[in-house]
């Protein structure tokens, strides 16, 4: 089960499949799942496989910080596509007075109209289920004016903002030169509700602290 052999090009071939519609090995943030599948890499995926290489890049920035990333670490073996199998639509169950009905074995119209009030209700059903929401996982550059400004601060700003469809996710200050440091903070949000013009516009407003806000990475999730 999981990627294979990860040292072999079939093995990550098999992950940069894995990661062609995900950011990350499990959830919405780096977790214990990315730094085990992490690990069991022997290098960098090739530039052919790009969705493995861009997942590679953005965990290694994390490895100062790996032990402090959610989740229990578990064997590699227990990552990946395999394993999971397809859910099955359950097909409607009878009513118990129903049991000695033989629904396809006469075509009286009682029998008729049974079979087409079952379907009747097996579509209501099916129309019932929850529709899938879009999502997506940015990383967002936060840079201060100068390197004097209280760059915990300025993390606490930003986590202040909240709306409906927003998840503030890790965070970490990374060193941009001349003694500047800059906030580098992961997000999940819902397409519908929550843009990138949004969150650029209510993190300016501490302007300041803010000088400007970029886009590190966006990836569908």
């Amino acid at each position: 089960m999981g990627f294979g052999d990860l040292k072999s090009q079939s093995g990550v071939q098999a992950l940069n499949e894995f990661l062609a519609e995900r950011s990350y090995i499990e959830g919405f943030v780096p977790s214990q799942a990315d730094i085990a599948v992490y690990d069991a890499l022997s290098k960098a995926p090739e530039a052919s496989l790009p969705h493995a290489l861009r997942w590679y890049n953005h965990i290694t920035s994390y490895q100062s910080q790996k032990d402090s990333l959610p989740g229990v670490k578990k064997p590699v073996d227990s990552y990946g596509p395999a394993g999971a199998a397809p859910a099955k639509v359950a097909a409607p169950a009878p009513d118990d007075d129903d049991d000695d009905d033989d629904l396809f074995g006469s075509d009286d119209e009682e029998t008729k109209a049974l079979k087409a009030k079952r379907l009747e209700e097996y579509e209501a059903k099916k129309a019932k289920k929850p529709v899938l929401i879009a999502k997506s996982n940015i990383i967002l550059d936060v840079k201060p004016w100068d390197d004097t400004t209280d760059m915990n601060e300025i993390e606490k700003c930003v986590r202040s903002i909240e709306t409906d469809g927003l998840l503030w996710g890790a965070s970490k200050f990374v060193p941009v030169g001349y003694g500047i440091r800059k906030l580098q903070i992961s997000c999940v949000v819902e397409d519908d509700k929550v843009s990138t013009d949004f969150l650029e516009e209510e993190i300016t407003k501490f302007e300041e602290l803010v000088q400007s806000v970029d886009i590190f990475a966006f990836n569908k999730v």
